[in-house]
C-alpha cells in the first residue's frame, strides 16, 4: 500500500490532519494503536471530562440553587454509575462520528502500532502481533501525550490514580488529594467536589492554574474554596503510599516542615509528557529535546525531510484545538499552500464552573517584558444577566497597549467564558483596540456585555455599570 500522507495517531490533531489532507486530494492513511479513534481527548480527556463536569454541575445546582429559583424537589442523590454511563455514551457517539468522517473522506484506517522502518516505510503491528508495512511519501506524527508520574508516588490505578481512572470511579470518594493545581486537576477535582468529596490540593508553586494570569488563579481559588477545597501551596510532594483503603501523602512546605495528608484517593495531576514509545524514531534519526518532545522547524517538519509532528508531541501548549490547527497547517503545507498559525492567539480554557478562559499575554508577561499597558476589568456581580442566572463569581480582565489601545490579552473567569473568549480571539486577530470593542453593540442582557464593560474600563476608565 502506498500513500501520499500517513498520520500516526487519531486524536484531534491526527484525525483533523487526515481529513484536511484527504480534502486536498492526497491519498491518506491513519494509524491508531487503540481500538477506538479520537485519542486521549475523545476517549479519556476533553469529551468525557466535560460530560462529567456538566452532570456534576447539574447536581450541585439541584442541591444548592434550585430552591432559590423557586424549584422545590426532594433532596437529590448522586447516581454515579448513571453519570459515568452517560459520559461513556457521549464518548461512543463522538467516536462514531470520527469513524463516519474517515469513511466519508475515504481515509484508510489501520489499527495497530505504527513504527518507522525507513523515512518512507511504516510497519503496523496489530494487537494480535501480526504486522504489515505501508509506504508513504509524507508522515505526520500525532501521537499525543500521557500523564507524568512521580517516581516516589506508586501509581496503582486504584487508590493512586490519574485523570484516566478519575473518569471511571467506583464511588464518590469521601476525600481526595490532588497533586498539582493545574487545569486537569481543578476540572476533575471540581467534578467530585460538587458531588461532596473533600478535596485537598497540593501545589509546588504559589497558586492555581499557574500558566494563566495570576488574577484568574486567585479568583478560581475563592470559588473552589466555597465548595470545600483546601489548598497547600509551595509544597513539594516527597512520597505517597497506600495504607489499606487510604492514601498517605507526605509533602514539605516552604519552611522545610513535613506535612502528612490522608484521603481515600490521590489524583496525580502534575502535567503530561509527549508519547513516542514504539514509534521507532531512533530507526531514522528523528531528534527529540530534553523533555522528549519531537523537534520541528517553523513548518512543523522534523530533521528528517517529509516527516512532520504536531500537537502534544511537540513544543507548546497541550491543547486539542492547538493540535487541530497544526494538523490543518501541515496538511496544507504538504499540499503546497502557505498557511499560518498565530500561537499567541490560541485560547486556553479551564472548564470548572465558573469557567476560566484566556487569550494573549498575561499581566505577568507584560510586566516582565517592560511593555507599557493598561488594565480594565468588570465583575460579573455587576452584570444583570449574571444576577438573573445567579452566576455572580468572577470577572473579565482586559489588557491593552498603553499607547495604541490595541488589546494584548483577555482573561475571564465567569459563566460561559469558554464561549465568550472567542470574541476576544476574533478581536485580537484583527488587532482591535479596547475602544473598538467598547463601541460595538452587545445584546442586553448577556454575559458578553461584561467584555464590553471591561474594554470600556480600559478606555479612560469609562465602564458604565460600576
Amino acid at each position: 500500500m502506498k500513500y501520499d500522507v500517513t498520520v500516526i495517531g487519531s486524536g484531534p490533531g491526527g484525525y483533523v490532519a487526515a481529513i484536511r489532507a484527504a480534502q486536498l486530494g492526497l491519498k491518506t492513511a491513519l494509524i491508531e494503536k487503540y481500538s477506538t479513534l479520537g485519542g486521549t481527548c475523545l476517549n479519556v480527556g476533553c469529551i468525557p471530562s466535560k460530560a462529567l463536569l456538566d452532570s456534576s454541575e447539574h447536581f450541585h445546582n439541584a442541591l444548592h440553587n434550585f430552591k432559590e429559583h423557586g424549584i422545590d424537589i426532594p433532596t437529590p442523590q448522586v447516581n454515579l454509575p448513571q453519570m459515568i454511563k452517560r459520559k461513556s455514551e457521549v464518548v461512543s457517539q463522538t467516536v462514531a462520528g470520527i469513524n463516519f468522517l474517515m469513511k466519508k473522506n475515504k481515509i484508510d484506517v489501520h489499527q495497530g502500532v505504527g513504527s518507522f522502518v525507513t523515512a518512507n516505510q511504516i510497519k503496523i503491528t496489530a494487537a494480535d502481533g501480526t504486522s504489515t508495512t505501508i509506504e508513504t511519501d509524507k508522515t505526520i506524527i500525532a501521537t499525543g501525550s500521557k500523564p507524568i508520574i512521580l517516581p516516589t508516588v506508586p501509581y496503582d490505578k486504584k487508590r493512586i490514580i490519574t485523570s484516566t481512572e478519575a473518569l471511571n470511579m467506583p464511588e464518590v470518594p469521601k476525600s481526595m488529594i490532588i497533586i498539582g493545581g493545574g487545569v486537569i486537576g481543578m476540572e476533575l477535582g471540581s467534578v467530585y467536589g460538587r458531588l461532596g468529596t473533600k478535596i485537598t490540593v497540593v501545589e509546588f508553586l504559589d497558586g492555581l492554574i499557574p500558566t494563566m494570569d495570576k488574577t484568574m488563579g486567585k479568583e478560581l481559588q475563592k470559588v473552589l474554596a466555597k465548595i470545600g477545597f483546601s489548598f497547600h501551596f509551595k509544597h513539594k510532594v516527597l512520597d505517597a503510599k497506600v495504607e489499606g483503603e487510604e492514601v498517605v501523602v507526605r509533602a514539605e512546605n516552604e519552611k522545610g516542615e513535613i506535612v502528612e495528608l490522608r484521603a481515600d484517593y490521590c489524583l496525580l495531576s502534575i502535567g503530561r509528557k509527549p508519547y513516542t514509545a514504539g514509534l521507532g524514531l531512533e530507526n531514522i534519526g528523528i531528534k527529540t529535546d530534553n523533555k522528549g518532545r519531537v523537534e520541528v522547524n517553523d513548518h512543523l517538519e522534523t530533521n528528517v525531510k517529509g516527516i512532520y509532528a504536531i500537537g502534544d508531541v511537540i513544543k507548546g501548549a497541550m491543547l486539542a484545538h492547538k493540535a487541530e490547527e497544526e494538523g490543518v497547517f501541515v496538511a496544507e503545507t504538504i499540499a503546497g499552500q502557505k498557511p499560518h498559525i498565530n500561537y499567541l492567539l490560541i485560547p486556553g480554557v479551564v472548564y470548572t464552573w465558573p469557567e476560566v478562559a484566556a487569550v494573549g499575554y498575561t499581566e505577568e508577561e507584560l510586566k516582565a517584558s517592560g511593555k507599557a499597558y493598561k488594565v480594565g476589568s468588570f465583575p460579573f456581580k455587576a452584570s444583570g444577566r449574571a444576577r438573573a442566572s445567579m452566576d455572580l463569581d468572577g470577572l473579565v480582565k482586559v489588557l491593552a497597549d498603553a499607547k495604541t489601545d490595541e488589546i494584548l490579552g483577555v482573561h475571564m473567569i465567569g459563566p460561559r467564558t469558554a464561549d465568550m473568549i472567542a470574541e476576544a480571539v476574533v478581536a485580537m486577530e484583527f488587532r482591535a483596540s479596547a475602544e473598538d470593542i467598547a463601541r460595538m453593540s452587545h445584546a442586553h442582557p448577556t454575559f458578553t456585555e461584561s467584555f464590553k464593560e471591561a474594554c470600556l474600563a480600559a478606555t479612560q476608565n469609562r465602564a458604565l455599570h460600576i
